[in-house]
């Protein structure tokens, strides 16, 4: 296996913290190799990166009293409110307010179906601004 042989093993990393740190830090990020347990150690730039591919999609609808119902794709989360850009900033704080729940409580949520939620979670746990994240929503409105 490739990374066998680009991993370092564990008790290398315990020693050569400081350098290993630095690397990840400066140059690339780091395979680590515990046993027959893999990581991955990395910045947060490198990991953003790795999530820019992942977008937020979503639903709106106009409903019978005037108010905007917008629904995301990629989680099972809505939030309804007087218009379009309101709805928006609502969901983009549900999205932070789960993507910090399933963090908190990684053992629970990240099993079965909801493991498709990860890039997602750690995209908007790494931007952690409501108005960033509102932004990267895209919207198609659809018929009640």
């Amino acid at each position: 296996m490739v990374i066998d042989m680009l991993a370092l093993n564990a008790t290398q990393v315990r020693t050569e913290w400081s350098s290993v740190m630095d690397t990840v830090v400066r140059e690339k990020p780091q395979f680590i190799k515990r046993t027959r347990d893999y990581m991955l150690l990395s910045n947060m730039d490198t990991l953003e990166s790795l999530l820019a591919a992942y977008s937020f999609h979503a639903a709106v609808f106009v409903e019978e009293n005037g108010s905007v119902t917008i629904t995301l794709d990629e989680i099972d989360l809505a939030e309804n409110d007087v218009d379009e850009h309101s709805a928006k900033q609502k969901l983009a704080a549900a999205i932070l307010d789960y993507a910090t729940d399933y963090y908190n409580d990684f053992a629970y949520w990240a099993r079965g179906n909801r493991k498709e939620h990860l890039p997602y979670v750690f995209k908007a746990l790494i931007l952690d601004d409501v108005e960033h994240i509102g932004g990267l929503i895209e919207c198609r409105h659809g018929k009640n």
